[in-house]
């Protein structure tokens, strides 16, 4: 009998799933809005690409020093308590861009967006192993990449909101004000709300698993390192694209966010929703190994090519991107049984490749005066991205 996606062991886990799913919206939208920042402190605070491309590195290098704590905390108290702590300290972090406004320092804001991307790291360290265990082992890839796309929407609303606001003189606090507020109330929501947690029925299962094979921990560790680099190749692209835009594609920033957010986060999130369906029928890794060769090729245009080519070439590569990281951590968790919530804290923690390629990828642009030759940077990635899929049994 073909395995359900949502039953397993006599439960429906449908609904936990949609209310644990609802969180990826938000903070897709924080990262979406996070990539109109770029351009608005270059053009606000008058400084260099590189010099921007702080605003990265402390979201994402939030994930490295937060990540293992995150762990701790679900470890100790679960899945839900991970998920609170996590809306908390993203709320803060958000409502900081109020009294942000008024001082206008740059690096205020840098340490906003830093609580905010503690706050995402809690988030996502319970959220994503949590919705691979709503449901049958067999079903976590297209359980996970599912929840994602609802990841894609809050990508396009994201720079949809942020660069429609920011390009056009609004107060850069108006947005994260009413996201803090939103994000603390669903808080409280879930304090007043029991979920299930499923993970013991889950590790026995693993665990049986894993007596017959033991976990392969050098396969553990690639599918880490290969996660550091879609990260940090989806965020240099999305760091950038605006910049890229106005160079190569002689498009204005107010335009460049609106292709952004429909054209290159709409097929974002239409590949996602599209993954979940697909692995259903062709296993993953076969559908990663194609997605690489995709985004491969696209980023080779983007280098060597300019005008309309480049931007079909982008959508493209946002296509291509949509199911890499929910099927990369699902690949490498795939086998760590009772050892889920730590294998979870050390992959969320690759994502502070998020904070060093536009940090690498604005200095080359600055050095060159060419943010074209920065974009060789996730052209690497996605070649060590498709050796992982093509070399992986399953």
């Amino acid at each position: 009998m073909k395995p359900s996606i949502f039953r397993y062991e006599g439960h429906n886990y449908l609904v936990p799933f949609l209310i644990i799913s609802s969180l990826f919206f938000m903070w897709g939208f924080a990262h979406g809005i996070l990539e109109v920042l770029n351009p608005h402190f270059q053009e606000s605070f008058h400084i260099s690409k590189a010099m921007s491309a702080l605003t990265q590195a402390a979201v994402y290098g939030a994930y490295f020093l937060m990540a293992l704590p995150a762990g701790w905390i679900i470890q100790k108290w679960g899945y839900r308590r991970g998920v609170i702590t996590g809306l908390v300290l993203f709320g803060i972090g958000a409502l900081m861009f109020i009294p942000g406004s008024r001082i206008n320092s740059f690096y205020f804001f840098v340490l906003s967006l830093f609580v905010i991307g503690c706050g995402l790291t809690c988030l996502e360290t319970s959220a994503n192993p949590y919705t691979t265990v709503l449901g049958h082992p067999d079903k976590a890839e297209s359980r996970i990449n599912l929840s994602q796309s609802l990841n894609g929407i809050g990508w396009i609303v994201g720079p949809l909101v942020g660069g429609q606001l920011l390009f056009s003189g609004a107060n850069i606090a108006v947005p994260y004000a009413l996201v803090g507020i939103f994000v603390l109330a669903v808080a409280l929501v879930l304090l007043r709300i029991k979920l299930p947690d499923p993970r013991r029925a889950h590790e026995a299962y693993t665990k049986e698993k894993v007596e017959e094979k033991p976990m392969r921990v050098m396969a553990f560790g690639v599918g880490m390192l290969t996660l550091f680099l879609y990260v940090a190749a989806q965020t240099g692209v999305n760091s950038f694209f605006i910049n890229y835009a106005e160079e190569s594609i002689h498009i204005e920033k107010q335009t460049a966010s609106l292709y952004l957010a429909f054209g290159g986060m709409g097929l974002f999130f239409i590949g996602r929703l599209a993954g979940g369906v697909i692995m259903n029928y062709i296993q993953p890794r076969l559908v990663l190994l194609s997605c690489a060769i995709l985004t491969f090729v696209a980023t080779g245009v983007v280098v060597v090519c300019s005008g309309i080519l480049s931007l079909i070439a982008f959508f493209a590569l946002y296509l291509g991107e949509s199911i890499m990281f929910p099927t990369i951590f699902s690949l490498a968790l795939r086998d760590a049984g009772t050892k889920t919530k730590l294998a979870s804290s050390l992959l969320i923690m690759t994502i502070v490749g998020g904070a060093v390629a536009p940090v690498i990828m604005g200095y080359i642009a600055d050095s060159t005066g060419s943010m074209a030759i920065a974009f060789l940077i996730p052209l690497v990635c996605y070649a060590v991205i498709g050796g992982y899929a093509a070399t992986r049994r399953k």
